[in-house]
């Protein structure tokens, strides 16, 4: 049997944290949570997680920021990610295209939705082969 897919949640909101992990979890993803930008960071490094799903306003290193990062490393750049945000007015299509932002999700979201667009991303070839 193969291994659960790896999701990193990076959110600096507890409780918006405990119910991803809950809904993800219980559909079968390994979930690692980062509780700001930089904690994400170095589970990114060391996890290599098969998707990133991160807020935008954090401490330290926002979600864009860190969406940048992994888009600037060879062996990051290929992993999805998906932007909780309360700002999408605040997004252009200029930085999005400097990421590997493959959804904008606007605050407040249905976590049912969420984990819809997450197994979307998954069942899409070009990431269904895993971490």
């Amino acid at each position: 049997m193969s291994r659960p897919l790896k999701i990193i949640i990076a959110d600096d909101e507890v409780h918006i944290l405990r119910v991803v992990e809950f809904k993800l979890r219980a559909a079968g993803f390994d979930v690692v949570c980062a509780h700001d930008g930089l904690q994400a960071w170095q589970e990114i490094e060391r996890d290599h997680p098969a998707l990133l799903i991160t807020d935008y306003q954090m401490p330290g290193i926002n979600g864009m920021e860190l969406a940048q990062k992994m888009f600037n490393l060879e062996n990051l750049r290929d992993i999805p990610v998906i932007l909780l945000t309360a700002r999408c007015f605040s997004l252009n299509r200029d930085d999005l295209a400097k990421t590997n932002i493959v959804r904008v999700v606007p605050k407040p979201f249905s976590p049912r939705e969420l984990l819809a667009w997450t197994q979307q991303i998954f069942s899409n070839s070009t990431y269904s082969s895993g971490a």
